[in-house]
């Protein structure tokens, strides 16, 4: 997925790795606030599991 805008992360601020829902609770997360799953997800990667979602955002910055 190709970003149109810059996500930011809904706990502090920063610029979002990825959107994560985690049940019912869905929020742009940075990698500070990441959960270790979304973390694991290479650049542009997905997944989706039972009531879990994680989308790593496509990126060209090093990681």
């Amino acid at each position: 997925m190709e970003m149109a805008e810059k996500h930011t992360c809904e706990q502090c601020g920063r610029v979002a790795i990825g959107l994560q829902s985690l049940g019912f609770c869905v929020s742009y997360v940075c990698k500070e606030h990441a959960d270790s799953s979304l973390l694991a997800l290479r650049s542009g990667e997905e997944k989706a599991c039972d009531y879990c979602y994680l989308e790593r955002f496509a990126t060209t910055d090093p990681e």
